[in-house]
């Protein structure tokens, strides 16, 4: 998703998140949550997501609820 620079740009401005705190928050589900709540919102970046990462788009969505659970 980071590769597709409009794609980034997007992600970024609407977490407020900078790219060294993406990097640094990979493991803080806080930071995974406003990750996967972006990608939800929108469906084709969503979809993207899941090609990139070769799953389904249920799958990101799901695990986006894991993360509340």
């Amino acid at each position: 998703m980071l590769a597709d620079g409009p794609r980034s740009d997007r992600l970024l401005a609407l977490t407020g998140l900078t790219p060294d705190a993406l990097r640094a928050g990979l493991g803080d589900p806080a930071t995974l949550g406003a990750v996967l709540d972006f990608l939800c919102a929108h469906e084709p970046d969503l979809v993207a997501a899941a090609d990139a990462l070769g799953v389904e788009p249920a799958d990101l969505a799901g695990a986006r609820e894991g993360l509340t659970a």
